[in-house]
């Protein structure tokens, strides 16, 4: 089966969802200028600081909280959302709750 490309753009970023062992990385990627906008991560000061450092449902939703403020500081309210070869279950899914939680549209 072939996997149809996800491509965002300069209106439409795609958010990228990555999953190492312990950590959940998030990033706003234009592609069409091969830039990225924005990041978040489990790692990053502003979540790493506040509660736990390994990826669980509770730092998903504080790193999808967290991209979407981004984003919206950007002056963008869309995206295109790029999950990878991951499920839509658990942290991913958290995340992705997050992020419509403060007013963005997957």
């Amino acid at each position: 089966m072939i996997k149809k490309k996800i491509i965002g753009t300069e209106n439409y970023p795609r958010l990228y969802i990555f999953k190492s062992n312990k950590h959940l990385y998030a990033q706003l990627i234009d592609d069409t200028k091969n830039h990225i906008i924005a990041t978040s991560s489990t790692i990053s000061p502003e979540i790493k600081n506040k509660h736990m450092i390994f990826r669980t449902c509770e730092t998903a939703k504080m790193v999808g909280k967290q991209i979407a403020i981004k984003l919206k500081a950007k002056g963008l309210k869309q995206l295109i959302f790029d999950r990878g070869t991951n499920v839509y279950h658990g942290q991913v899914k958290a995340l992705a709750d997050a992020v419509r939680e403060e007013g963005i549209y997957l």
